[in-house]
């Protein structure tokens, strides 16, 4: 079941999924350089058919791979656990669903921003969004009574 958003929940929630987002991200860049250096292999190997691999190295790389990734899904899990969604890692955008005259709508927050300010409908996605107005505080409503 979704869990909706009032604006002061999910603004409680923003230092930690800054947090877990900025980790997931750290991770992500692990896992990438691990996956470059494989990839790197792999070419050096197709180039030079009769290279003896470094058999070390190749294990050290799919290890740091693995494990990055590993880790980089928990964290994302454990953002998901908050009841927010990840829309975007590579710039740390977040959604908080609330409802909004009735309607499934997002609270829309960024890595970088101090506060969640801007909110879009659920098809508009990051390109709809709005400034959270006074006209939206007064309608939109959470999962839990205010």
């Amino acid at each position: 079941m979704t869990r909706y958003f009032r604006i002061e929940e999910a603004q409680r929630l923003v230092p930690q999924v800054e947090r877990l987002i900025r980790q997931a991200l750290e991770l992500k860049a692990d896992y990438d350089r691990a996956e470059a250096s494989l990839r790197a292999f792999n070419h050096r190997l197709a180039v030079a058919g009769g290279m003896i691999p470094d058999r070390a190295q190749l294990l050290a790389d799919r290890t740091a791979r693995d494990t990055a990734a590993q880790r980089l899904n928990e964290t994302i899990e454990a953002i998901h656990e908050t009841g927010c969604q990840v829309k975007d890692l590579d710039i740390g955008l977040l959604d908080f669903p609330t409802l909004y005259r009735g309607e499934e709508v997002c609270l829309c927050w960024k890595l970088g921003e101090q506060a969640i300010g801007f909110w879009h409908s659920a098809t508009e996605g990051f390109k709809g969004r709005k400034p959270i107005d006074e006209e939206f505080m007064a309608n939109h409503r959470g999962s839990r009574p205010a």
